[in-house]
């Protein structure tokens, strides 16, 4: 049994790179967001060049907010070990239903970057979907956005929609309005001039 559709799924997730993951002022910044989002924020502890410590003790230093929501992407031992709230895979990563028999108490979110990849996603089990670019951006500047109208076939699958890829606080509203759950970022949260301020800014779509 997934968790889809059930209370508690983070609207705004805070993903960090593997720059961020080694930013001196990364405590400083996380603590700014977890400020800003409480409950409603999920932090993702992610970094593909990380080994598995750095990926543990990455996941250590964004767990101590608890306000907040641990994700861990990609590397399940290191969410079985913290005690993860969720886990995020990538697209070629392992089925949400494998990785269901190590935790049925994680939300379980898959990367997808277009229809087929959502529908497969949906049919293995997972209780979100990660989707984007939705805009162009600079973490994959070679991949063609989705753009929110195909995005819409996406969100018509049922499952929460978290998209990602060029969402800054101004285009927060346009992506609720086609239907996402939530929103995700990475250079707007995380680079931005005042963090707990941009994260109460991209939530207050949901407010009501």
């Amino acid at each position: 049994m997934t968790r889809a559709g059930k209370a508690g799924l983070p609207r705004l997730h805070a993903i960090t790179d593997d720059g961020i993951a080694r930013r001196p002022d990364l405590d400083d910044v996380a603590r700014a967001l977890a400020a800003g989002g409480g409950e409603r924020l999920a932090l993702h502890a992610r970094g593909r060049t990380l080994t598995g410590l750095e990926h543990y003790q990455l996941a250590i230093r964004l767990s101590v907010y608890p306000s907040t929501r641990l994700f861990v992407n990609d590397r399940l031992d290191v969410a079985l070990a913290v005690g993860a709230a969720g886990v995020q895979l990538g697209a070629a990563g392992l089925d949400p239903q494998d990785a269901r028999r190590l935790d049925t108490r994680w939300w379980i979110g898959k990367s997808v970057h277009d229809l087929g990849e959502a529908t497969a996603a949906r049919a293995s089990g997972a209780d979100y979907l990660l989707v984007g670019p939705v805009y162009r951006t600079a973490t994959h500047p070679d991949r063609e956005p989705l753009g929110l109208a195909r995005l819409a076939p996406i969100i018509g699958l049922g499952l929460p929609v978290i998209a990602i890829g060029g969402v800054t606080p101004p285009r927060v509203g346009a992506v609720r309005r086609a239907g996402a759950y939530g929103v995700a970022a990475i250079r707007a949260l995380w680079d931005a001039a005042d963090p707990a301020g941009a994260a109460r800014e991209m939530l207050e779509e949901w407010q009501s």
